[in-house]
């Protein structure tokens, strides 16, 4: 087999190799992307390729998925952890990475599939137009103010918008108040399309369907949770999944003095940290015991960190659906099985959701 460290880069990639039938040990600089396509394409025989997990590669996993050869992406923290020597290069790097190869060192990870990647990106694109709606919303709420008119809500009603375009106002502030007002129609048609398609992927994935069944949680949050959590037993507990999505808090702790915890670790995917605090900010209202959970949190400490912690444990609490396939319901049966005023069943509890 052909063993190879690669260190990719946007525009070209440095590659470290050795061929363990042969014994040969070989580097190259390969170019993006007709020279590296017409160098893959050359090799003969079992090919693995590892390399760190990185952006702008989807291109090269094609192409190796289609000449056959394995693909490994690596944790880019723990590849450069592993690292001793202070100086880096391209080619110190991709010597590195195959050096791990061979001793079996090479901290590989799990990576979603090209398909579910893709409607990530669906995802990804509704929520950016999400984000360009409420600029230009906000924008016309800040031109009615500065006419006296505070309407809040109102303001996108058929009345609200009636009252606005009736003001008087200046040439050029009149044509951006109506450009905004088209931009806003735009983008509401434009996303109401995007929830079409949104809700067409969930139906195909049952388990989304039912992550939908817990209060709070739509289908943006069921289907982005899914795709990227992937297989829910690659988690061991429900700790791993707040580590995951970057929901605990850091910690500096060393010798006999007390803990030192700060703020939250903010790995992993920031959407999806984003999804899970503005769901668990719905599950509260409609979820007792997030709700109870909330206000207690609430007084004690702040708001803004009881609404993490509310995301946490919707986190949690939608590993253990995907986890068990359990519906909200049987989530239910289980968080009071596992209580402890629950004492027949005590001894199987699961952990805390």
């Amino acid at each position: 087999m052909l063993i190879i460290g690669c260190d990719f880069h946007p525009s070209f990639q440095q590659v470290a190799m050795f061929d363990n039938l042969t014994g040969e040990w070989s580097e190259k600089r390969l170019g993006h992307r007709e020279e590296a396509e017409k160098f893959y394409r050359g090799l003969t025989g079992p090919v693995r390729v590892g390399m760190e997990a990185c952006g702008h590669y989807p291109w090269f996993e094609k192409l190796l998925a289609e000449l056959g050869f394995e693909l490994w992406l690596g944790n880019a923290a723990a590849i450069r952890a592993k690292r001793v020597r202070r100086q880096k290069t391209d080619r110190r790097d991709a010597e590195h990475i195959l050096q791990l190869l061979l001793e079996n060192g090479f901290p590989q990870i799990w990576v979603p599939s090209l398909e579910e990647r893709d409607v990530r990106q669906l995802l990804v694109h509704r929520h950016k137009r999400v984000q360009a709606r409420t600029r230009s919303k906000n924008q016309l709420q800040a031109l009615a103010l500065s006419q006296g008119m505070r309407k809040q809500r109102k303001l996108w009603t058929a009345a609200g918008r009636a009252d606005m375009e009736q003001l008087e106002m200046l040439p050029y502030a009149a044509e951006r108040r109506k450009q905004l007002w088209q931009d806003v129609e735009r983008l509401n048609a434009e996303i109401e399309g995007l929830n079409r398609r949104i809700e067409e992927e969930v139906g195909k994935r049952p388990a989304a369907v039912k992550l939908q069944t817990h209060p709070g949680v739509g289908p943006v949050t069921a289907l982005a949770m899914v795709l990227t959590m992937g297989p829910a037993e690659r988690f061991p507990s429900g700790k791993q999944v707040g580590s995951y999505f970057g929901l605990i808090p850091s910690e500096y702790s060393s010798g006999e003095g007390r803990q030192q915890l700060g703020r939250i670790s903010k790995q992993g995917s920031s959407f999806l940290r984003f999804l899970l605090v503005e769901a668990g900010q719905s599950a509260a209202r409609y979820d007792a015991e997030l709700g109870r959970f909330y206000r207690r949190l609430s007084a004690r400490k702040n708001r803004g960190l009881a609404k993490v912690a509310v995301a946490r444990k919707l986190a949690v609490r939608l590993y253990w659906m995907l986890r068990e396939d359990w519906n909200y319901a049987q989530l239910c049966k289980a968080v009071v099985r596992v209580s402890p005023s629950h004492s027949v069943v005590r001894k199987q509890q699961k952990p805390s959701v």
